[in-house]
């Protein structure tokens, strides 16, 4: 195999996983009665941002979804009170969303089940180098490509 295919196996390869992996982790959170995962990925990212929250724009690089879809989610998600939408005071432009505390206790019930996903239909297929193998690669690629956006 020439390396180009190799590469675009490999490209392959990830789409499939990624693909399989969400779906079975998805269903396994929607069988728990818990928020839906693009819920708890929201959820996910504005706890970690902290008190301040995010700016919508923000959180849409930080999730796998359009600005479009984000900002339609992130309003069903204020009016299920699990996160908070708010202008910023200096410019109007922009909207910060931050979580509540409704949102913490939905992160908290949905954790279980989403970590039992990930084991079950990721992380067990993986030994331990690979897993270590695997982030580093990721990681590699991921803050490529987000230095590129930022300079282009």
């Amino acid at each position: 195999m020439s390396n180009g295919d190799v590469r675009l196996e490999a490209w392959r390869a990830l789409l499939l996983a990624h693909n399989t992996a969400v779906r079975a982790i998805e269903a396994d959170v929607q069988r728990a009665g818990t928020v839906p995962l693009t819920w708890y990925d929201v959820l996910l990212e504005l706890r970690a941002a902290g008190t301040g929250g995010l700016r919508m724009q923000e959180l849409s690089d930080r999730v796998v979804l359009s600005r479009t879809r984000v900002s339609r989610l992130v309003d069903e998600m204020a009016k299920s009170g699990l996160v908070r939408k708010c202008q910023d005071a200096t410019d109007k432009r922009v909207v910060w969303a931050t979580i509540t505390e409704a949102g913490q206790d939905a992160l908290r019930e949905t954790a279980p089940a989403y970590l039992r996903g990930i084991h079950r239909h990721f992380s067990a297929y993986l030994t331990e180098e690979e897993t270590h193998v695997l982030a580093s690669a990721l990681l590699k690629v991921a803050q490529g490509d987000r230095a590129e956006i930022r300079w282009s």
